[in-house]
């Protein structure tokens, strides 16, 4: 069926706008050759629920230019290295700013690239920001012929290499700018206008002034009602057509009554109506609506840009060692990575034998071998002897997070704080809509102005804007006050499942202790200098904190290059220094049987050393537990259960006795033995907190239903993990769980206001004593106020649980 617009015209089927159907193709019009061919390309990939998604979803092709000429700069090598975010010769990944996203037809359509062209394995759209990340098979198709593919259906990327585009994101407040401009140009000119109205001057009851006026009033009122008014009438008309209700749909219908009773009274000569309130309604909703936008991208910003990992990176010049933040790593800094370690920012490989595994960034786990001059995309795990890079782009804190909050790692699906308000907002709109009609009916017969007055107010006062808000920004705030205090949370979900923990599993070996402080001492067969050496250049290839121990303990020997490096993990290392092959770790990682050698320590680590294949001793490091460690489990102990779950034997075992249950105390775990003991627990019912160094725990960090890695000075960041913490604020779990607790309730008492404010304004809106412009300026103060008060108690409760401001 061809669809005709309000001017008879035909539209065409893939844009909407005005064609004279001339080209038609399985009888339906199009504008241009460029529409009917997306629509070609759509069908043929039976990817035609594009369309019935939304009306006239595309984007007119009519100004399409010849893409051979318009993308060959994509061809450019050092193009190709500036768009693309990772590139391993196999899998590639770009991430394009679309500024024609608009709708639900626009998701489905780029989300289902891979079906239009061969190579493109799997896109991604993040809607709020208009971006895509494309994930792509370089062997198959090119950087170039994707952004071709893309432009080719109307979704051409805007891509500048410097960046600029950032500023067009922010389009979205300029609009509001405008909008607030006219209406408050309007809003001006028509109060004073209306000034004889409001002083009730007689002498213009009848003078044809008072139809003027009331005439250039209504001229005024239009940019308003059109433009300026016209995100709210775009709002609900798009959840209409999904078949939904969203909370500008009454405050739209409360517009458009005041501007037809309005104009009814203009237009009749019976009064002058509601223009002034309309505009001030109008005026007040969009500065409502820029506040919490601006908000918005303030909180966006800080999680895109700022820090959220306290890891160090360990930098190298003129052969000396130094650790430093994240946040000062700068381009052509040279860096050590070790076994195991995240390569924080895009590099060039200087020396050693890299095996990067990149599978937190394609979720492939196959390791991928890279040679000197080879670059290594941050990211990227390096598996194998240390290795030295230079850094050739800046670390962006963006992309880390991004990884992050990857799918892959995220928890299963739970019905938390933030649904409830979701769910809350689809059945307020329908009983707001019954109240104001029922309100309508009741006043009708009695006083037409009364009924219309109580009509509208009830659905302007009635927003549910605050109860939608009160979940964010409880939670936003929260996670601004916790990265203040060393605690990074992945997402405002995490703090939701914190408030229901009340299980707590503990890694012990750098998490509970502090390896940097442990004292440490070597029992056995003695070893000379250039056995020394050959433990300390083993040793220096893990970033495990014991070997990080035992490499601080033996000063002044110098490390040299170790071949064939392996560890494997929660057991112990092994390599080949100048063609000897050496050992360190676990009695059984060294298949040591005997107990003849006794250690003098107590409550001490074990780690032991062969030397081709022969057994000459061990490292016995006591451990020292870090500060606060006494107060912290005494004070968690009393409303949770503390388990200790560790890889080390369980020479502690009689130490940790006093602090936890010994049933609760599990020694010689491998990491898959860890995640399977946080298992059972949420099988039996515990919602599982679980502690660890990142290291050996990533299964486990990621099973329990919210896992904390402890960071020290090592590079130790891990995506399963939901929260890094500094370990200067260890003692800070248990104010994490209280405040977690406390911002739940917050948001809880925030619903609770927001129903007792829509209570009583519906109260005082059906009996008509609450004009539509007392509504209108109470609406967005109930918004402010929840936000004022999320701000001041999640402030408040941050203090209460010691936490700095």
């Amino acid at each position: 069926m061809i669809e005709l617009n309000k001017r008879g015209v035909t539209k065409c089927y893939h844009c909407g706008e005005d064609c004279d159907g001339a080209i038609s193709f399985d009888s339906k019009p199009f504008c241009c050759t460029g529409c009917k061919t997306v629509y070609e390309i759509l069908n043929e990939s039976n990817l035609c629920n594009y369309y019935n998604l939304n009306n006239a979803p595309g984007k007119t092709l009519k100004q399409t230019g010849n893409n051979n000429i318009k993308y060959a700069y994509l061809d450019d090598e050092q193009v190709i290295l500036k768009l693309l975010s990772f590139n391993d010769g196999n899998v590639a990944k770009v991430t394009f700013y679309i500024p024609q996203i608009h709708c639900s037809s626009c998701i489905f359509l780029l989300e289902n690239l891979f079906k239009l062209k061969p190579g493109i394995n799997n896109s991604v759209v993040n809607f709020l920001k208009r971006e895509a990340t494309i994930t792509f098979n370089p062997n198959s198709i090119s950087l170039r012929q994707v952004v071709e593919t893309m432009d080719a259906i109307g979704y051409a990327p805007a891509i500048n290499l410097s960046d600029l585009h950032r500023n067009e994101k922010k389009a979205h407040l300029q609009r509001y700018y405008l909008r607030i401009g006219i209406g408050f140009f309007c809003f001006g000119n028509i109060m004073l206008l209306s000034f004889p109205e409001y002083l009730g001057i007689d002498v213009l009851a009848e003078s044809p002034l008072r139809q003027f006026f009331g005439y250039l009033n209504f001229a005024l009122i239009l940019p308003v009602m059109f433009y300026s008014a016209g995100e709210f009438f775009t709002s609900a008309w798009n959840a209409l057509k999904q078949k939904s209700m969203n909370m500008d749909l009454p405050i739209v219908i409360g517009i458009v009554t005041m501007f037809v009773r309005s104009s009814y009274d203009v237009f009749s000569h019976s009064g002058a109506g509601y223009f002034d309130t309309l505009a001030s309604l109008v005026l007040l909703m969009l500065l409502g609506r820029l506040f919490q936008n601006k908000t918005y991208d303030t909180l966006s910003f800080e999680r895109d840009y700022k820090s959220y990992f306290p890891v160090a990176v360990t930098t190298i010049n003129n052969g000396v060692e130094n650790s430093i933040p994240l946040t000062k790593l700068r381009t052509a800094d040279r860096l050590v990575i070790r076994n195991q370690e995240l390569i924080p920012a895009d590099a060039r490989l200087l020396n050693g034998a890299a095996s990067i595994d990149y599978s937190f960034v394609t979720g492939e786990s196959v390791p991928v071998t890279k040679n000197i001059g080879d670059i290594i995309y941050a990211g990227g795990r390096h598996l194998g002897s240390a290795i030295e890079v230079e850094v050739i782009k800046d670390v962006s804190h963006s992309y880390l997070t991004q990884l992050w909050n990857d799918s892959a790692f995220s928890k299963d699906a739970r019905k938390d704080i933030s649904t409830i308000a979701s769910d809350a907002s689809k059945w307020f709109t329908p009983i707001v809509m019954f109240v104001a009609i029922a309100a309508a009916f009741f006043w009708w017969r009695t006083d037409m102005r009364l009924a219309i007055n109580a009509f509208t107010s009830v659905l302007i006062i009635t927003c549910p804007c605050a109860l939608a808000l009160s979940s964010p920004f409880t939670l936003g705030n929260a996670l601004r006050i916790l990265s203040r205090n060393g605690i990074y949370l992945k997402n405002p979900a995490v703090i939701e499942r914190l408030a229901g923990i009340n299980t707590i599993v503990f890694d012990k070996t750098g998490t509970l202790t502090n390896t940097r402080e442990a004292a440490i001492q070597y029992m056995g067969a003695s070893l000379s200098r250039q056995q020394l050496q050959l433990v300390k250049s083993l040793v220096y290839q893990s970033s495990h904190p014991l070997s990080r121990k035992i490499y601080d303990s033996l000063k002044g020997i110098d490390a040299v290059t170790a071949e064939n490096f392996k560890e494997t993990p929660g057991k112990g290392i092994e390599g080949w220094i100048d063609e000897t092959y050496v050992r360190v770790g676990s009695k059984a990682f060294l298949k040591v049987s005997d107990e003849d050698v006794a250690s003098s320590f107590s409550q001490s680590s074990h780690v032991y050393i062969a030397i081709d294949n022969k057994l000459y001793g061990y490292f016995a490091v006591k451990s020292e537990y870090r500060a606060g460690f006494t107060q912290l489990i005494s004070g968690l102990k009393r409303t949770n259960d503390i388990y200790v779950v560790s890889g080390d034997n369980d020479t502690e075992k009689d130490f940790l006795k006093q602090y936890a249950d010994e049933q609760h105390l599990v020694f010689n775990q491998q990491p898959a033995d860890k995640l399977r003991f946080v298992k059972q627990l949420q099988l039996n019912g515990k919602q599982v907190l679980m502690v660890g160094d990142g290291l050996n725990d990533a299964g486990a960090l990621k099973q329990a239903d919210a896992g904390i890695a402890i960071s020290d000075d090592i590079n130790n960041f891990s995506p399963a993990c939901d929260g890094i913490m500094d370990a200067t604020g260890f003692t800070y779990i248990q104010k994490l769980l209280g405040y977690a607790k406390h911002s739940v309730n917050i948001i809880k008492a925030s619903f609770v206001l927001s129903i007792l404010y829509n209570i009583v304004g519906i109260y005082f809106a059906v009996s008509g004593g609450l004009s539509p412009l007392v509504a209108a300026i109470l609406m967005p103060i109930s918004s402010t106020t929840i936000i004022l008060f999320t701000t001041l108690a999640t402030r408040f409760a941050a203090r209460k649980n010691g936490f700095k401001l």
